[in-house]
């Protein structure tokens, strides 16, 4: 893959020996389509099919624009390897209550005020995290490597 690290470090700053960072940049409005290219590439770096890493960029895409729209108009983006491929946004928002999102396995109804991007990453990886207060919200998505079929329950 081109990137050496032999040691990462988890989102509460834990050196883990095996993680590779992949990828940490800025959201912002204007660079999405930027972004969602290095996601794409790092997805087909890692080894997964056309198909389900075009689902993964969809997934982390979602959390992106969340971030954007929900979350303050900024936040970061993280990207890592250490046997799964995962990812972490986070924003500066108000936060929401997430408990709903988590448990939700039918498709909600969209609105106005959006309702089906947490639905859509959540079906399009293998386990989603979200930890959500007055300060901002990180959510994390895992995906396992190799097969091409989806986890579904965390």
């Amino acid at each position: 893959m081109g990137r050496a690290a032999v040691v990462g470090r988890q989102p509460d700053g834990r050196l883990v020996p095996g993680m590779r960072s992949l990828l940490a940049v800025p959201i912002a409005p204007g660079g999405l389509p930027a972004v969602r290219l290095q996601v794409e590439a790092i997805a087909r770096e890692c080894g997964m099919s056309a198909d389900r890493a075009s689902d993964w960029v969809t997934a982390v895409n979602e959390l992106m624009a969340n971030a954007v729209r929900h979350g303050g108009g900024t936040g970061d983006l993280r990207i890592w390897l250490d046997g799964d491929l995962c990812c972490e946004v986070r924003d500066h928002g108000p936060g929401f209550a997430a408990e709903p999102y988590l448990r939700r396995l039918d498709r909600p109804v969209p609105s106005v005020h959006g309702g089906m991007g947490l639905w859509i990453a959540r079906q399009m990886s293998d386990s989603m995290e979200i930890d959500s207060g007055p300060s901002g919200t990180v959510v994390r998505l895992r995906t396992r490597m190799g097969g091409d079929t989806w986890g579904g329950e965390a």
